[in-house]
């Protein structure tokens, strides 16, 4: 087995609970566009980036696409308000941040969000200081599932990716951890946990709470 020198972190959903924010700001904007997004129907564009959120539903309701620029915006900017101000942390952040940290694992965070806004997560939940790299997908190329953010990341924090194990919430993140060589452990939202695709993770979890590191390294020798 490869030695596990590095944790990446992915962060909407996993580390603060902004998947319900991040919703409210697709229906404040996509409202007044005719576009009726449930619940259901947002839940299966998780882990996307907003741009390609966007462009996926503007497709699917025949959106005028010089629109979506704005509409891009907007979300953004909707939601690293709502997150400055009601953001909180999912169960097991600071504990699973320790634990690795205290083993003398680097730690890293790649996301799909946009850089300012993993400034204001980490600073809302006060974890800066666990986080060796941060990682956007914002100006890459390809967003999750493509594994680039996490690829970057792992060059950033100066390992290979198979040395990596990473934590995810959402299908995309895990594939693209997956498709970057990387161990992944997934904690997926309580409505999709028992999906068979998520099978397809080193490791499924209930919640970070119940992750520990060494009966880890011995599930996946």
């Amino acid at each position: 087995m490869t030695d596990i020198r590095s944790a990446i972190f992915d962060m909407d959903g996993l580390l603060i609970d902004s998947e319900p924010l991040w919703y409210e700001a697709a229906v404040e904007v996509f409202d007044p566009l005719g576009i009726d997004l449930t619940p259901e129907l947002y839940a299966s564009s998780i882990g996307l980036r907003t741009k390609e959120f966007v462009d996926n539903w503007f497709s699917r309701y025949n959106i005028d696409k010089s629109l979506a620029p704005d509409a891009v915006s907007r979300i953004n900017d909707v939601v690293v308000e709502k997150i400055r101000i009601k953001g909180e942390a999912m169960p097991g952040v600071l504990r699973v941040l320790e634990q690795i940290r205290s083993n003398g694992l680097k730690i890293g965070l790649a996301t799909s969000s946009p850089t300012r806004l993993i400034d204001v997560v980490v600073d809302k939940l006060g974890i800066r200081e666990y986080f060796s790299v941060f990682s956007s997908a914002e100006n890459l190329i390809h967003g999750k599932p493509h594994p680039q953010v996490y690829i970057d990341c792992a060059l950033a924090l100066g390992v290979e990716p198979v040395t990596c194990v990473c934590f995810e919430d959402s299908f995309h993140g895990m594939i693209a951890a997956k498709a970057a060589r990387m161990k992944c452990v997934v904690v997926p939202m309580p409505a999709f946990r028992n999906e068979p695709r998520f099978q397809a993770a080193d490791l499924l979890l209930h919640s970070l709470e119940d992750f520990d590191l060494n009966r880890f390294s011995l599930q996946i020798q």
